[in-house]
């Protein structure tokens, strides 16, 4: 069984280590990058089968990123897990309005994450 793909878009190196090693660990091959623009290159050339997608971004914010997911035909069908410290309801709407698949704030429990994930990439 090949290796399913996602992709993390984390500007916070510390955090972006963390799951990178949370997830390489449960045998996902993950790829991170630190902004929106690079994250959308990354979905087009790579395809992964997730995107983990923190909001607060320099550049694009979380939210454009997920909008252009989804806008493109190509990239629609691919899961968007927004994962961000923004905890008010109005930046849940504007998350799912955006096209995420699930939205989780910060702190997150690592178990919650892999719960999550597994969801989203069961056929």
């Amino acid at each position: 069984m090949t290796k399913k793909k996602i992709l993390i878009v984390e500007d916070e190196e510390s955090l972006l280590k963390l799951e990178s090693i949370l997830l390489t660990s449960r045998g996902y091959d993950v790829t991170g990058v630190a902004d929106g623009a690079t994250a959308l290159e990354q979905v087009v050339s790579a395809r992964p089968d997730l995107v983990i997608l923190d909001i607060m971004l320099p550049g694009m914010d979380g939210f454009e990123v997920c909008r252009r997911i989804k806008q493109n035909p190509e990239t629609a069908h691919i899961p968007v897990m927004m994962l961000t410290a923004k905890k008010s309801a109005q930046d849940t709407e504007r998350g799912m309005a955006a096209g995420a698949s699930a939205y989780v704030t910060k702190p997150f429990k690592s178990a919650k994450i892999i719960e999550i994930i597994q969801e989203l990439l069961s056929p």
